[in-house]
């Protein structure tokens, strides 16, 4: 059978993984069932879906034509490596790291290093659009996560708070 579509092909097996992933490790916790759903319920159910969804793509990437076979083409490096860089000092900057020193900077000092970093994934950086969306970012997620949700965690660095 000929692959009629590479980017639809690979795109529905990347869900299929995906979405297999996410099914195997909800087996880890409690499951449940409808009436009474376990914290691996949700997740289950996310990942047979994107299975799925995953396996409809890779399916019509085998029956139906396109002109040109639709190649994938290169992998986007650059912004490849600048996002998965922006989620990793996220989350460091977030939490900390203790194994090597480096303190929890907070909600805020987080989400502003995630704006940076993941706007030089694009092909133009323009500093004040990216200062003004860091700041807008910052303070709806403020906004929502600890005004709104009540959630506890550490906003500033302890050297602004305290």
């Amino acid at each position: 059978m000929r692959i009629k579509s590479q980017k639809d092909f690979f795109a529905g097996l990347l869900y299929m993984l995906i979405g297999i992933g996410f099914a195997w490790g909800a087996t880890n916790y409690t499951i449940g069932d409808g009436a009474r759903m376990g914290p691996g319920y949700f997740p289950l159910m996310l990942g047979i879906v994107l299975a799925v969804i995953g396996g409809i793509v890779m399916f019509r990437a085998l029956v139906v034509e396109t002109p040109d076979g639709d190649p994938i083409g290169r992998w986007a490096w650059k912004p490849l490596a600048f996002i998965i860089a922006a989620n990793f000092l996220f989350g460091i900057l977030l939490g900390g790291w203790p194994l090597l020193g480096i303190p929890a900077m907070g909600l805020i000092i987080a989400i502003v290093v995630l704006t940076f970093v993941a706007a030089l994934a694009g092909t133009e950086f323009k500093f004040i659009e990216v200062l003004i969306l860091a700041v807008l970012l910052a303070a709806l997620s403020w906004f929502a996560f600890v005004w709104g949700l009540n959630l506890q965690f550490q906003v500033w660095p302890t050297f602004i708070s305290g």
